[in-house]
């Protein structure tokens, strides 16, 4: 929502409240993520963005700050900084208010809080931020939007809590995904944890797809095609004897260190002797390259009407990853690739991701695994973008 001058002018003269914060600079950009995690959570559910107003005193008048490209980069990484999860509804702007440039950030309600900054819950009460407690933790995950979910946060009819292994949430999802320390002062039941965290539906005991993705003893028996398929061949074509198969699957962390084990296991160095006795190894293949490249298939695949698994094909002169399911959003099979251009089919798939340690910033898959590869020696990789798939080749190093 683009708010109007009149409007952004009609905010100010209120004060900082439980929908205005009021900051000098970026310096304070600790406060200002806070103040952007509350204003999604929306705890007095008024349904109207928040706005932080960076350039002004306390009092509202400009203190003269330069509003340039750098500030308004800094204040839009927030959003891909991957810290505040999911990820909220932001507009960074410039703007003219009160004879002064101010930069300006609104912040939307989001659609399924509770949304967190590094595992705290951060919310409004007038002009004050400060962490939920239990009860208000759970007011804003029974809170989600009546409107259609995405995929990942539907519930599973024919699944219950039993199927999930809430020894796996209990010793390792829940110590990533919550600060340590608000989880030594918990008194949230199991069932509002999982809640909390999108892994259970809102009412009942009902896991989410996502639930079941990260925590079912099978997910396969949900969503047949979450698991990857594995085949190493010994030569350049599909008809060449096969070296190795695996299907892995199970919840997503053993699939996420399963399948990194398995692209160690098949990489090779080749050794070369540049100057004298100098040796140097070159992987065939940089392993960061393909990890962002799987990783990214896990991420941005559909799980939605398809029963087809990723493929990861390994050949003895490239490696083919298979993900169903096309671009999606924003990002369209004309401009996929494009600096800057990232969107999310499975928004909560990506907290879980990025909770797990498997993502540390979003948007920089594509341009990482380009460096990597160049930096490696080989190819650039081959990104042939479909409707309803996307098809990776990366080339062995010469």
């Amino acid at each position: 929502m683009v708010l109007t001058d009149e409007e952004l002018e009609a905010l100010l003269a209120t004060g900082e409240s439980d929908r205005v914060e009021l900051k000098p600079s970026l310096a304070e950009k600790k406060k200002i993520a806070r103040a952007i995690c509350a204003f999604a959570n929306d705890l007095p559910a008024s349904g109207k963005p928040g706005v932080v107003f960076v350039g002004l005193r306390d009092d509202g008048t400009p203190n003269g700050l330069a509003i340039d490209d750098a500030l308004l980069r800094g204040l839009s990484e927030l959003r891909t900084n991957a810290n505040i999860l999911p990820f909220p509804s932001l507009l960074v702007e410039k703007r003219r208010l009160r004879g002064a440039d101010v930069a300006v950030v609104t912040a939307e309600p989001h659609d399924a809080p509770p949304v967190r900054l590094s595992g705290r819950i951060w919310i409004s009460i007038g002009p004050t931020r400060r962490e939920a407690t239990a009860s208000e933790e759970a007011r804003l995950a029974e809170r989600r939007r009546a409107k259609e979910l995405p995929f990942d946060l539907r519930a599973v009819d024919a699944a219950s809590i039993d199927d999930l292994d809430l020894d796996l949430f209990l010793r390792t999802y829940l110590r990533a995904a919550v600060d340590p320390e608000v989880i030594e002062a918990n008194n949230r039941t199991l069932e509002q944890q999982l809640r909390s965290l999108r892994l259970l539906a809102r009412s009942g005991d009902r896991p989410t797809i996502l639930g079941c993705l990260v925590l079912a003893k099978d997910p396969t028996l949900y969503v047949p095609g979450a698991y990857v398929q594995f085949v190493r061949y010994a030569g350049t074509s599909v008809t060449s004897a096969i070296r190795d198969e695996e299907r892995i699957d199970g919840p997503l962390s053993d699939v996420l260190r399963r399948l990194d084990g398995k692209i160690e296991a098949h990489l090779t160095s080749s050794v070369d002797f540049t100057s004298g006795t100098v040796e140097r190894r070159q992987a065939d293949y940089p392993i960061a390259a393909l990890q962002q490249v799987t990783r990214n298939a896990i991420l941005h695949r559909t799980y939605e009407a398809t029963n087809s698994p990723i493929r990861v094909t390994w050949f003895e002169d490239r490696i083919e990853v298979f993900s169903p399911g096309g671009p999606f959003g924003q990002v369209t099979v004309e401009n996929f690739g494009e600096a800057g251009l990232t969107d999310y089919r499975n928004p909560f798939l990506a907290e879980v991701l990025r909770n797990l340690g498997y993502v540390q910033r979003f948007g920089a898959g594509i341009p990482t695994i380009r460096e990597q590869l160049a930096r490696n020696g080989n190819p650039p990789p081959r990104f042939e973008p479909r409707p309803t798939h996307v098809l990776v080749t990366l080339e062995k190093a010469p």
